[in-house]
């Protein structure tokens, strides 16, 4: 199997006001689970990372209208912020950056871009940079200097072209956030280049098809962690209906002399989850793969399976995934330190890793992860600080 580039990572991302969340500062791994009940908050912690890589890919003021606007993205309150804010610490290759951005609510559901800052450094230096306000960027470097925006949109975007600053528009542009959808895996499906697969998977049997073709190593490995969680799996492949494809399975059925032929059609919603889910997270082209509750419709048997996978594509991408299933976290080789308890008090959301005290007993081997989360006792040691210590320039 190739070896993933792996020196663009997220090692840090901080939030301020952003739905349910007044601020959280959230150090990431090579594998990070957002452990907490529903209605938590783990869900709008991977859109805030998706709100950045929508708004990289097409505009933000596109990522914000799809949220229902900026009234529905930053956090209501009785005080009623009138602001919401990210940054990210990004590794990349020979040193790091720090990218941050504010924005603020104006009448009419508008709003501007109050402030963005993107810092790269070298052995401790910044080597360059930029910030904008009030719609003017500035820069140390001279193709940069004084540069006038449109007050709702990023720079990093149109930054991003520069040396400098591409493995910071990369980094945050190529990261995947999934929950899928089993009848849009299901369904016959518009074939596309298969480049990356698609949120709720309505691309599925493209991917497959491009992966088949030019990485049949990370194929192979699909298809048999896929055996593990649905037995007698021995082949997936794209297969064309007319101008539509689908996805097929070659499973091994009592009695039959061969693999019987199964399209999507004809397999469970776990199957195809199952499927997806795997996919996501050995897929070339993404630096970072968020997915929502890859256990959902997995069998609890299976989960440890499903874990196995996860944690073998953490070694050649970041991988984020929100859960709150005991099966999952019973897996022997989960990091107690990766886990992320998330609650929340009042409507707030709160993030931390769990106490010193409980780490310990899991390292020393008298709970698993999964036990604590069957006694209600994966809970954040230090709740979210207030939006006031939280910096995010």
């Amino acid at each position: 199997m190739d070896t993933a580039d792996t020196s663009r990572t997220v090692s840090r991302v901080v939030l301020k006001n952003f739905r349910s969340i007044e601020s959280c500062d959230v150090r990431l791994g090579a594998m990070t689970l957002l452990v907490g009940p529903n209605g938590s908050g783990k869900s709008n912690f991977l859109d805030a990372l998706k709100l950045t890589r929508d708004a990289l890919r097409t505009n933000l003021e596109n990522a914000i209208r799809e949220r229902g606007g900026v009234d529905d993205v930053r956090r209501r309150s009785t005080g009623h912020p009138t602001h919401f804010g990210l940054r990210f610490d990004i590794n990349i290759e020979g040193g790091h950056a720090e990218y941050a951005y504010q924005v603020a609510a104006r009448s009419g559901f508008t709003f501007e871009v109050q402030k963005e800052v993107c810092r790269v450094f070298e052995d401790g230096k910044t080597v360059t940079s930029f910030t904008v306000e009030d719609g003017v960027l500035t820069s140390p470097s001279h193709d940069l200097r004084s540069v006038r925006l449109a007050k709702d949109a990023l720079a990093l975007p149109l930054v991003g072209a520069y040396p400098a600053f591409a493995p910071v528009a990369s980094a945050l542009a190529d990261m995947g956030f999934y929950n899928f959808n089993p009848d849009r895996a299901r369904d016959l499906q518009d074939p596309d280049t298969g480049d990356v697969l698609a949120g709720d998977g309505r691309n599925l049997a493209s991917v497959i098809r491009r992966l088949a073709a030019s990485h049949s190593d990370v194929m192979t490995r699909v298809v048999d962690y896929l055996g593990t969680v649905v037995p007698g799996i021995r082949s997936v492949s794209a297969r064309a209906y007319g101008p539509k494809e689908t996805v097929e399975f070659r499973q091994e059925v009592v009695g039959g002399q061969n693999p019987w032929k199964f399209d999507a059609a004809s397999v469970s919603d776990g199957t195809l989850r199952a499927l997806c889910v795997l996919v996501a997270a050995f897929q070339e082209g993404t630096s970072l793969v968020g997915i929502e509750e890859p256990e959902t419709a997995v069998h609890p048997g299976a989960a440890r399976r499903v874990m196995d996978a996860l944690l073998e594509a953490s070694e050649r991408r970041q991988m984020i995934f929100t859960t709150h299933s005991p099966d999952l976290l019973d897996h022997p080789d989960i990091d107690i330190d990766s886990v992320i308890a998330v609650q929340a008090e009042r409507g707030t959301s709160q993030f931390g890793r769990v106490d010193q005290a409980t780490r310990d007993a899991v390292r020393n081997n008298l709970y698993t992860p999964g036990d604590l989360l069957r006694l209600e006792q994966i809970k954040p040691d230090i709740f979210a600080p207030t939006s006031t210590r939280v910096r995010l320039f």
